[in-house]
């Protein structure tokens, strides 16, 4: 278990191991924390910062373990591509709706309180104007002989209760000429104002003495050169805010929070406010019940205009309404709400409602759709590529579809079984190559194992292929028998037509014929009821032996296949080469003088026709005389400045004729490497060197 917790700990990541060490921390400290003495202040601070810590800590560690648990899975990132394409917007439309909703049915509401005052005081400005325009005629009769200054109410047909209610009062000149029995220059709003009102008049909510009206003053000028000024107004109490807010739900004004606009109202306001206690609230009607769930509380706070009484300052009035949707659907279509249209919309809306509803839950049903066929094609995807990672190259995904993802599939498909053909091919590559190397092995084993010395001459050979095994042919054989001297040695340059294995088993072929040609002649003359001097003739003739080979060759290989050979025998006794050549390169032999004599009798190529005869001829080799066979591979190989050359090749030989055979052949080697450059090499290169010592 513990070795379980050690590799499960290295396995973490360091903000892993953190929040980890601050949550056991946490925990541990929590019930230190709850003791009522020093340790438990000390331990419920420690417990704080720890916490702290922790949430520091928690918040990027959870977004890490969501990308890297819930945010792996590509279906679970196309659910959350779909909310955010999808459902944010129309979150965020429905928010903005219903936003916008809210605010619209506060603002109506609002409006309707307004507007509900605005009536009364619009009421109260008409009666005013009906009373001056009537007290200007009284006052301007002549028959009229009383004190303008002292009139009787019923002089003006007003009521008695009205007079005593403080509703109204009239001025004659700025001076009080009818007031109810509270009013006076002290007691605003009844007290005419020191500001002048517009010549139109003035009616609106005031505030005086921290108390709010509903206010409106009317001037006329009488015939007689008098002002009349009349002033009426109206507590604006819980009586008025009832009326305004009946069918609307609660209606409220705070004058308390109101402000001024210049430093000295302010001031004075404040006052007003802070010495008089009845400066609060006004509210009337009430909050009513919810009809439906939908039926939500509209709760909205704006400002009317109000005018302070003393300064005629202008002010703002905070007014709070608290309803319902319904109440202000009610108010809104109050004059049709009986009517069909109410009831038309009523159920186009919940028409619309499904309608959107039943297109919501399609696509939503398509998205899933679309997201389960992506999902699927990525996890067969997935899947496969595990099987292929497993090596099963057979494994298939199965596809229907005819879509994108459909089509990738069938390229994954056909991506595996390319894969499967290019590793069989592969491995019948390596087959071949491990075969090629044996052949190259085996090859190697054919040509002459080091440098051939006899007295009188030494002889040096080597081969390159140009692919991993070669078509051209270079042997040596002693002549040799037991226990004695060497008599003398043959010598065989070919080169077969075509290149790879098929002119390599042709040369393994004619190697082993021309060793079969010799060792039969050596076997013949040992025979006692044969000539030996006979035998010896027969095969001792390298033309003789060119014959039986060509012969060999026609019948036993394909019509296209042939060879270029060069067999040549040397005579140690005598220091003579006797050769016959066919169709090979003729070899040169370099004389000390520098003159150059080329082995070029013979016949045609080996293998081609059948019933070919071939020449012999013989060249004495001196002393220091070098012999110099080569391939086609030597020679021809070319760049911008055309062939390497014979000439080219006898310069180099020249250069080093004193050097040992193996420099020799190397500097010839390294000069043909230069010549060719980076090109890849055209063809097998072999070249065998003897030297007369």
């Amino acid at each position: 278990m513990s070795v379980d917790l050690k590799a499960a700990w290295r396995s973490w990541s360091v903000l892993t191991r953190l929040v980890a060490l601050l949550t056991t921390l946490f925990l541990l400290l929590w019930p230190v924390s709850r003791l009522q003495n020093a340790l438990g202040g000390t331990a419920r601070d420690l417990w704080i910062l720890v916490g702290g810590l922790l949430l520091v800590c928690a918040i990027p560690w959870g977004i890490r373990q969501l990308r890297m648990r819930f945010l792996w899975s590509l279906r679970n990132k196309l659910a959350i591509t779909y909310l955010l394409i999808g459902l944010a917007p129309v979150v965020l439309f429905v928010t903005l709706v219903l936003v916008s909703a809210y605010v619209a049915a506060g603002q109506f509401a609002i409006h309707l309180v307004a507007q509900r005052i605005q009536t009364q005081l619009d009421q109260m400005q008409t009666e005013n104007t009906d009373c001056a325009v009537h007290f200007a005629r009284v006052i301007a009769r002549p028959e009229t002989k009383v004190d303008p200054h002292n009139l009787d109410p019923s002089l003006l047909g007003l009521d008695k209760a009205e007079m005593e209610r403080g509703q109204i009062a009239i001025f004659i000149d700025r001076l009080p000429a009818l007031l109810a029995p509270e009013a006076g220059m002290e007691h605003s709003p009844l007290g005419l104002p020191a500001w002048t009102p517009p010549h139109e008049g003035f009616h609106g909510i005031v505030i005086d003495d921290g108390r709010l009206y509903l206010a409106a003053i009317t001037q006329r000028h009488s015939r007689n050169g008098h002002i009349v000024t009349v002033v009426r107004s109206v507590p604006l109490d819980k009586h008025i805010m009832e009326l305004t807010a009946l069918g609307l739900g609660r209606a409220s004004l705070v004058p308390v929070l109101a402000e001024s606009a210049g430093s000295s109202l302010r001031t004075n306001l404040t006052m007003a406010r802070r010495t008089d206690e009845k400066a609060q609230s006004v509210s009337g009607g009430s909050f009513p019940g919810a009809v439906n769930l939908l039926d939500v509380p509209v709760y909205f706070f704006s400002t009317i205009p109000m005018t302070v009484w003393d300064t005629a300052a202008k002010e703002n009035v905070p007014v709070e309404v608290d309803s319902r949707p319904s109440l202000l659907y009610t108010q809104l279509f109050a004059v049709s709400i009986e009517g069909l249209m109410p009831e038309f919309i009523r159920i186009l809306l919940i028409v619309l409602c499904i309608l959107f509803a039943f297109i919501e839950a399609f696509a939503l049903y398509m998205a899933m759709r679309l997201s389960s066929t992506i999902t699927a094609s990525v996890s067969d995807l997935y899947g496969a590529t595990l099987a292929i990672d497993r090596g099963e190259l057979a494994h298939r995904i199965h596809v229907t579809r005819t879509d994108q993802l459909a089509e990738l599939s069938r390229a994954f498909n056909r991506m595996s079984g390319s894969l499967q053909r290019l590793l069989v091919e592969q491995q019948e590559k390596e087959r071949m190559q491990n075969e090629l190397s044996i052949a190259q092995e085996v090859q190697a084993n054919l040509f002459p194992s080091g440098d051939v010395r006899i007295p009188s001459l030494e002889l040096h050979g080597v081969c390159r292929p140009a692919r991993t095994v070669s078509g051209d042919y270079y042997d040596v054989l002693v002549y040799q028998d037991e226990e004695q001297p060497p008599k003398g040695l043959g010598i065989a340059i070919g080169d077969i037509s075509g290149k790879g294995i098929s002119a390599a088993l042709l040369m393994a072929t004619l190697h082993s014929a021309v060793r079969a040609y010799r060792f039969a002649s050596e076997e013949l003359s040992q025979q006692p009821h044969l000539r030996r001097d006979h035998c010896e003739d027969l095969f001792d003739s390298p033309g003789h032996i060119l014959g039986l080979l060509n012969r060999h060759l026609y019948r036993s290989t394909q019509p296209e296949k042939y060879a270029t050979l060069f067999l040549a025998q040397y005579d140690i006794a005598r220091s003579r080469l006797t050769y016959s050549n066919a169709g090979q390169l003729p070899p040169l032999v370099l004389r000390r003088d520098r003159s150059v004599h080329r082995l070029d009798k013979g016949g045609t190529v080996v293998g081609l026709m059948d019933n070919m005869d071939y020449m012999d001829d013989a060249v004495t080799l001196q002393v220091g005389d070098i012999f110099i066979g080569y391939s086609d591979g030597v020679t021809e190989p070319e760049n911008d400045f055309g062939e390497f050359g014979e000439q080219r090749l006898l310069e180099v030989v020249w250069s080093y004729r004193n050097e040992p055979l193996h420099v020799i052949s190397a500097q010839v080697l390294q000069a043909l490497d230069a010549w060719i450059g980076d090109a890849e090499q055209p063809d097998d290169i072999t070249l065998v060197l003897a030297r007369r010592v």
